[in-house]
């Protein structure tokens, strides 16, 4: 196995356990539109990112690893956004600590995770 998608896949299943371990800081990023569903969407998207992690690790699941993985990016690319435009909206963000220029810095992480994945989960 290699290195990149071992760590791919720990990256993941660490993230979404995250999820369980912090759930108010997911909570707080939860976008207006599905703010009524705070809490399913913080497990959900854990729960998808734990699933995502360990499915890449296995020849007969990578394949769904990594498509169920670059649709999860895409899916919580609006919870990003929405804390670049309106962090005032966020929570217990504290713009004294995490300027507004790494807000928007991240975004570009999102195609970057996604390249990620793809690679990392590639035949070998």
């Amino acid at each position: 196995m290699s290195r990149s998608r071992a760590a791919l896949a720990a990256f993941f299943a660490v993230a979404g356990a995250n999820h369980f371990v912090n759930p108010r800081s997911y909570e707080a990023i939860v976008p207006p539109a599905i703010a009524d569903r705070k809490r399913e969407t913080v497990v959900v998207s854990g729960v998808a990112e734990i699933v995502g992690g360990l499915a890449v690790l296995h020849p007969a699941s990578r394949r769904f690893g990594r498509w169920w993985l670059l649709g999860l990016l895409l899916a919580v690319f609006p919870a990003n956004v929405h804390m670049a435009v309106s962090p005032e909206q966020v929570p217990g963000l504290d713009l004294r600590k995490i300027p507004r220029w790494a807000l928007w810095a991240r975004l570009p992480l999102q195609p970057l995770a996604m390249l990620w994945v793809w690679r990392a989960t590639r035949r070998r």
